[in-house]
């Protein structure tokens, strides 16, 4: 019993062993005449994520060099860095260092990119019998790791290990993290600080919004939350955090991504909300506090915070232009009205900040004072002074009946080849135990012109006429118009 004991601890003395030397192995640079720079080194780092998975780092470190030619291995960097965008320069008499040759190592440390480097190479193969114990090693030759091993032994071939894998050293090109590698030209020895900025993607950032509506849909409070997402492959402790909001152009091209699962840290306090300011045609904002992204994880930040904002409710039936290029008798019923939601991004109803694109989700209380939500839209970058609508879905209790009452072909002259005029009923249902304004907003082709109506038209645009129908509570009210269309 103790024998079997002793064996044991031997077996996993020398698994220790072996994975302690071969983790100091990963652990070291590539090439035994390389420094290497950690997150240790790091000084001060600052992100600023664009609202196109696009990212731009700027990470300072302190390293120490000597005069001459050198190569310095520069650890954590983004497993999406765009490596023709980097940038290593010296803070402090930036013309005494010149990079010479910069290379991205992203093959990263794992037992498939291991085997994939020992093609052709000897590995061991370590093997214990099931009935006595007894471990076994043989070499052997790896044939391909293309879907699945095949390996080389002296006096056959097999598929498959069918035991412990036992490699000798750490291929070169293989790193644990991803790396950038330069050579470097110091005109100097000494302490360095080195500022390395890049473009990468996998970090992005939206914005979301939560507004919530008072019982007669007058007033609103909204909340807003920037939404950060960090899939890059590292992490980014302790950075300045920048965003920028607008629509940048950039040329298209083929960008790693990463899937991984997502953590989710919340920091809710509006006293922390973020700074704002033109750049360019667009706009920065700054979060207040230094913050750390975790690889695969995302994280929320105050935005904004306004409370009771004026808003304006509509119910809106929309027509569309083919009801007047021919005859169709009954257009429909039970037609859904739309349900919109208006409010002004100014200082008067307590906002003016330029707001990001992104999606505001609406609540509202219910009779026993539970938030119910009521809808989404999402809205694109907005600057102050200008509206935001929002659609928040289809009334349930107000409906309408569309019916083709008459339509007649008319003589086309000029420049018109097609000429008609129509005739149009459109009941409108309210089951509400209180009025509604509905707003039919009808487009109509061509050159057009209201012949008769019931109620009086606007005119709001060159191929739009808009009533606004009044319906009683539990009752319906009928539009009728005739118009003629040249086209």
């Amino acid at each position: 019993m103790q024998g079997m004991r002793a064996n044991w601890l031997v077996k996993i003395l020398s698994v220790l062993v072996i994975s302690s030397g071969f983790l100091a192995t990963a652990t070291t640079a590539a090439t035994d005449d390389e420094r290497r720079s950690t997150l240790d080194d790091q000084t001060a780092l600052a992100v600023t994520i664009y609202n196109q998975d696009l990212a731009l780092i700027k990470d300072r470190r302190k390293v120490i060099l000597p005069k001459g030619e050198s190569r310095l291995a520069i650890r954590d960097v983004s497993a999406q860095i765009r490596s023709e965008t980097a940038l290593l320069k010296s803070l402090k008499n930036a013309a005494s260092l010149r990079v010479l040759e910069q290379n991205f190592d992203f093959d990263l440390l794992s037992p498939q990119s291991l085997l994939n480097h020992y093609v052709g190479e000897d590995i061991r193969v370590a093997r214990t019998n099931s009935a006595t114990g007894k471990e076994t090693i043989e070499r052997a030759r790896v044939l391909s790791n293309n879907n699945g091993l095949v390996l080389q032994y002296g006096d056959r071939i097999e598929t498959g290990a069918g035991g412990r894998l036992i490699f000798d050293t750490l291929p070169g090109r293989l790193r644990d993290r991803p790396t950038l590698v330069t050579h470097l030209h110091s005109a100097t020895n000494g302490p360095r600080e080195l500022e390395l900025s890049y473009l990468s993607g996998g970090l992005s950032w939206r914005a979301d919004y939560i507004a919530e509506l008072n019982g007669d849909d007058t007033l609103l409070d909204l909340q807003g939350w920037v939404t950060l997402t960090n899939q890059s492959g590292t992490r980014y402790p302790n950075s300045k955090l920048q965003l920028v909001a607008g629509d940048l152009n950039r040329v298209t091209e083929s960008v790693r991504r990463r899937n991984g699962a997502k953590e989710m840290m919340m920091a809710m306090s509006a006293d922390n909300a973020v700074a704002e300011e033109a750049l360019f045609e667009y706009h920065l904002y700054t979060v207040p506090r230094a913050t750390t992204l975790e690889n695969n994880q995302t994280k929320q930040v105050a935005l904004l915070a306004a409370a009771r904002v004026p808003v304006r409710k509509q119910l809106l039936l929309a027509g569309s232009g083919y009801y007047y290029r021919g005859q169709y008798g009954d257009l429909g019923q039970k037609q859904k009205i739309a349900v919109l939601v208006e409010f002004d991004n100014d200082k008067a109803s307590h906002l003016g900040m330029p707001l990001p694109k992104g999606v505001v989700r609406v609540y509202k209380q219910d009779q026993s004072g539970h938030a119910q939500f009521v809808g989404e839209d999402q809205i694109d970058h907005t600057p102050k002074q200008r509206p935001v609508k929002l659609k928040l879905g289809n009334s349930f209790d107000v409906t309408a009946d569309r019916l083709q009452t008459d339509y007649k072909k008319r003589n086309a002259s000029g420049r018109y080849s097609h000429a008609s005029e129509t005739a149009y009923k459109i009941t409108l249902y309210n089951a509400k135990s209180t009025a509604v304004v509905v707003t039919v907003r009808e487009n109509l082709p061509g050159d057009w012109k209201i012949l008769d109506e019931n109620q009086r038209h606007k005119k709001i645009a060159a191929h739009q006429a808009q009533w606004q129908v009044e319906v009683p509570a539990a009752g319906q009210t009928d539009l009728t118009y005739r118009v003629l269309s040249r086209y």
